[in-house]
């Protein structure tokens, strides 16, 4: 039993308050050595090792961009956190802190809530990143908002605008799982794990972005819409044509097994599923790929069509991936 009269499952944050939470979720948890000043006053002091911070936000709305009943609380956190860590990646940054936001209704569960964080502890400290502060406030319905910063550590960020004629589009990381497994969740399935694990928690190849810097990458994005949605991006941030080649794609067996199962294309998946995370980037023509990152097309001069993505020559029949504010 809780102090507060009821078991710890059923202790509700309205009974708990928000000053005794944010105690529970910050108590005794390691920072790294950038972390100068954490959690406890109006802002924290976070090391910038040259001089300049890279930050990025992102929001995940419940029943949005996750559902309670298809995830546990602790995949929620990892997966609000690893959204953010990959944004900082793929401009050839390292990350180092989050700050979190979060809007919940009075009668959440407190067990629910130390779970969501622990899944954000957890994300975070793979990478090396504390968790340094935020806000909490209340709300009809769960909302994690997430700001990530990071560190360049001396080099040049990586920008969408840099793709040129001649360079090749690499990507590195899974693509499609996350889809397949909304998909396979969607009908009423909970297996197979993989897929069903990938949708609930990504995992973004983080090194390979600095990686990709070292290495000469000219323009680079976090696939997080889907990778023909975003190379869109940096076909129109770069002015460019992006020619992707789909036998460049190799479709993992099990995506094609639950595809066959359910009637679905895996490459579509593939080329329009968000939320795995993956990175996508643009290399000069002479420079050596890192280790992990495929070849799957290459960067050419505009046509009369402008710039944008295609697939063996072709506009992609279909959407290109998710696009907010379509319903």
């Amino acid at each position: 039993m809780t102090p507060e009269g009821g078991s710890e499952a059923s202790v509700s944050l309205r009974e708990v308050g928000e000053f005794r939470l944010i105690d529970r979720v910050t108590t005794g948890r390691v920072q790294p050595h950038t972390t100068l000043l954490g959690p406890g006053d109006d802002s924290a002091v976070v090391a910038a090792d040259d001089g300049r911070v890279v930050a990025c936000t992102d929001v995940l709305v419940e029943g949005v961009h996750f559902r309670l009943d298809w995830s546990a609380p602790e995949q929620v956190g990892r997966k609000a956190a690893a959204a953010n860590l990959a944004d900082i990646a793929a401009m050839g940054a390292v990350p180092t802190s989050l700050l979190v936001g979060l809007a919940c209704p009075s009668t959440t569960p407190v067990q629910q809530l130390e779970e969501l964080a622990d899944g954000m502890w957890a994300e975070a400290s793979s990478v090396g990143a504390g968790l340094v502060g935020g806000d909490l406030t209340s709300g009809p319905v769960l909302v994690v908002s997430v700001t990530a910063l990071g560190s360049l550590r001396g080099r040049d960020p990586v920008l969408r605008s840099g793709a040129r004629a001649g360079d090749r589009i690499a990507v590195c990381g899974r693509l499609g799982w996350s889809a397949a497994g909304l998909a396979v969740l969607g009908r009423g399935f909970r297996s197979p794990a993989a897929l069903v694990n990938a949708h609930r928690v990504p995992e973004p190849p983080y090194a390979a972005g600095p990686a990709a810097a070292d290495a000469g990458a000219t323009a680079m994005i976090d696939v997080s819409d889907g990778l023909l949605a975003d190379l869109g991006h940096v076909a129109r941030a770069s002015g460019v044509a992006l020619r992707l080649r789909s036998r460049a794609f190799t479709v993992p067996a099990r995506l094609s097994e639950i595809g066959s199962a359910l009637g679905l294309d895996p490459l579509r998946w593939m080329l329009t599923g968000g939320e795995d995370h993956a990175l996508a980037a643009t290399f000069p023509s002479d420079t050596a790929l890192p280790a992990d990152w495929t070849e799957v097309g290459v960067v050419e001069v505009c046509d009369d069509a402008g710039p944008g993505v295609t697939v063996d020559g072709r506009p992609y029949d279909g959407d290109a991936g998710w696009v907010h504010f379509a319903k």
